[in-house]
C-alpha cells in the first residue's frame, strides 16, 4: 500500500508536461536523462530513509536517557516501578504504527517506528543556517507548485471553453496556434478569459488557505482514480492512432536547446523525498524497503517512457501542448465528446483537490520558520498575514505567465534540485556523523543506504551544484539571444 501511495505521489502534474519536454529535447537525450535522474532520485530516497532511521535512533536514545533520570528520581520519591512501566508501555503503543505494536521483542534502535518529518530531521542534524536554508528551499518549491497549479486550471478551462465556441469546437489539438490576443467570446480575448478563470479559481479555492484541510481521504481516492483513467486513456488513444498509421510525429534524436526544461520537468516528476516520512513509517516490515522502492522507480520510469514515446510519435512537435491532456480535445483524435471534455478538464478536477493541501502545507512551513520557543502569534498574523503571503505570490506569478513548461522547469531545476539532491545528501552525511558521535564508530544503521560510500554523497552534491550552474547559465544565454 505504501508503494502504491508512492507511485501515486510521484506520477502527478509533472507527467502531463513531460511529452512536450521530450519532443523539444529529442527522444535519445530525453530517455538517457530521464533514466539517469530516476537513478539519482532513487539514491537520494535511500539517503532520506537512512536519515529517518538515524533520527529514530537519536529520539529513542534520548527517551531512554530521560527514563533513566526519571527512574532515579522516582525511586527516591517512592513511585512504584509498575506505574512507570504501565505508563511507558502506553506511550510506546500510542507512538508506534498499529502493525508494529503486535511485534514481540525489543526493537532495533534504528527501527523506523516514529514519523520524523524532513524539517525535524533538519533541526536535529543541521546547524541554524542549514535549518533556515532547508525551510527556504521547501517554501520556494511549494510556491512553484502553487503557481503551476494556479496556472494549469485556468489554462485548461480557457483552451476547452474558447475552442468550444463557433466553428472551432474541435480545434484545440489540431495544430492551430492561438495568440493570447485572439478572440475567445465576442470582445473577450483568450488572455482575458484565462485571467477571469484565474480570478474564479482564486476566489473558490483561496479561502481554504485560511483554514485547515482535513479528512481528504475520499477526495484523494477519487483524484487517484481519475488520474489513472486519464493516463491510461491517453496512452491507449495514442497507441491506436499509431497502429492505424495516422501518427504524425517525427522526433529528433537530440536537441540541446530543450535540455534545460527537460531537466526541470524530470526532477519535478521524480519528486517524493519531502513526503517519504509519511509513506515509509507506517510500513510494518521494512527489511526490503530499498528493493521495493527500486521496483517502484523502475515501474515509474517505464510508465513515463511509455507516455512520452507514444506522445512524441503520435503528435508533431509543434502541435504538442504544454498540458498533454489538451491534445485529446481534437475530434480527429477522439470523436466521443465526453472523453474529449473529460481529458481536457482533467487537470481542473485533480489539481483543484491538491491546491488547498499544498497551500496549507506552505502556510505551516512559514509558521515553523518564524516560530520561537514558547512564543505564539497574534491572531491577525496567524489567521491573516501567513495565509495572505502564502496565496498572493503564486497567484501573481500565474497572472503574469501561463507558460506551464517553463514554470515546471524552473521549479524543478532550482527548488526541486535542492529538495531532491542537496538536502538528502547533507542529511545522510550529517546523520552519519551524529550517529558515530552518539553511538560510537562501530554502530551500523540497519537502514544504511546501499550507496554507503562517501563518494556517492560527494557525487550527488557536485551534481546538484553543477545543475544550478548549468540551468542558470542556460537561462542567461537564452535570454541574451532574445
Amino acid at each position: 500500500v505504501g508503494l502504491v501511495y508512492m507511485f501515486n505521489l510521484i506520477v502527478g502534474t509533472g507527467a502531463l508536461t513531460m511529452p512536450k519536454a521530450f519532443a523539444m529535447a529529442g527522444w535519445l537525450v530525453s530517455l538517457v536523462l530521464l533514466t539517469f535522474l530516476g537513478f539519482m532520485s532513487y539514491m537520494t530516497t535511500t539517503f532520506v530513509v537512512e536519515a529517518m532511521a538515524a533520527a529514530n535512533a537519536q529520539l529513542r536514545w534520548k527517551r531512554m536517557e530521560k527514563r533513566k533520570d526519571d527512574e532515579d528520581e522516582d525511586s527516591s520519591s517512592g513511585v512504584s516501578d509498575s506505574d512507570v512501566l504501565l505508563q511507558d508501555g502506553y506511550e510506546r503503543a500510542e507512538t508506534r504504527p498499529i502493525l508494529s505494536v503486535q511485534r514481540r521483542g525489543s526493537p532495533n534502535i534504528f527501527e523506523i517506528t516514529e514519523r520524523v518529518e524532513m524539517g525535524q530531521m533538519a533541526s536535529m542534524f543541521f546547524n541554524k543556517v542549514g535549518v533556515n536554508l532547508f525551510y527556504f528551499c521547501i517554501i520556494i518549491y511549494l510556491y512553484g507548485d502553487l503557481a503551476i497549479y494556479a496556472a494549469a486550471v485556468p489554462v485548461s478551462l480557457m483552451q476547452v471553453t474558447c475552442s468550444a465556441t463557433g466553428n472551432r469546437s474541435c480545434s484545440v489539438g489540431d495544430g492551430t496556434k492561438y495568440n493570447d490576443t485572439d478572440k475567445c467570446w465576442g470582445p473577450i480575448r483568450r488572455i482575458d478569459a484565462y485571467r477571469l478563470y484565474l480570478a474564479a479559481f482564486t476566489l473558490l479555492l483561496g479561502p481554504f488557505t485560511f483554514f485547515n484541510v482535513q479528512k481528504t481521504k475520499y477526495l484523494q481516492i477519487m483524484t487517484s482514480l481519475m488520474r489513472w483513467i486519464a493516463f491510461i486513456l491517453m496512452i491507449i488513444l495514442a497507441l491506436i492512432r499509431i497502429s492505424k498509421g495516422q501518427a504524425e510525429g517525427h522526433p529528433s534524436m537530440a536537441q540541446l536547446s530543450g535540455i534545460r526544461n527537460l531537466f526541470g520537468v524530470c526532477v519535478y516528476s521524480f519528486m517524493c523525498q519531502h513526503s517519504l516520512p509519511s509513506l515509509i513509517t507506517p510500513i510494518s516490515k521494512k527489511k526490503h524497503v530499498n528493493k521495493l522502492v527500486l521496483l517502484d522507480y523502475i515501474l515509474i520510469l517505464a510508465f513515463y517512457s511509455l507516455l512520452s514515446f507514444t506522445a512524441i510519435y503520435c503528435f508533431r512537435n509543434d502541435t504538442l501542448m504544454d498540458m498533454y491532456t489538451l491534445n485529446f480535445t481534437n475530434c480527429k483524435i477522439i470523436n466521443v465528446a465526453f472523453i474529449r471534455y473529460f481529458l481536457g478538464l482533467f487537470p481542473v478536477f485533480t489539481i483543484s483537490t491538491n491546491f488547498p493541501i499544498i497551500a496549507v502545507t506552505l502556510r505551516n512551513n512559514w509558521k515553523t520558520l518564524f516560530h520561537r520557543e514558547g512564543g505564539t502569534y497574534p491572531w491577525v498574523v496567524d489567521r491573516i498575514v501567513f495565509p495572505a503571503i502564502t496565496l498572493i505570490p503564486p497567484v501573481l506569478v500565474a497572472f503574469c505567465t501561463h507558460d506551464l513548461e517553463s514554470l515546471v522547469g524552473i521549479t524543478g531545476a532550482y527548488a526541486g534540485n535542492g529538495i531532491q539532491y542537496l538536502i538528502p545528501a547533507f542529511l545522510a552525511y550529517c546523520s552519519r556523523k551524529d550517529t558515530q558521535l552518539v553511538f560510537g564508530s562501530g554502530t551500523v544503521n540497519k537502514h544504511l543506504s546501499p550507496f554507503r560510500h562517501t563518494f556517492w554523497i560527494v557525487f550527488v552534491l557536485i551534481w546538484g551544484f553543477s545543475c544550478f550552474v548549468f540551468v542558470t547559465a542556460n537561462i542567461v544565454l537564452s535570454e541574451s539571444k532574445l
